[in-house]
């Protein structure tokens, strides 16, 4: 219960982040949308990684 809330709460708190530099600058913020989408993409690899070995 408490890990899903805790995901729910940097979901949306990287999203207000991306949105934020987005207002400023669209480039800018589609660089960061893609640099966290690998960097989250690596956490649930190694997350799953280290639950199957």
């Amino acid at each position: 219960m408490v890990t899903g809330l805790l995901n729910v709460l940097e979901v949306l708190f990287v999203l207000a982040v991306v949105v934020g530099v987005g207002m400023w600058s669209v480039p800018a913020g589609l660089v960061l949308a893609g640099v966290l989408g690998v960097v989250a993409t690596e956490r649930e690899q190694a997350r799953r990684k280290g639950t199957a070995g």
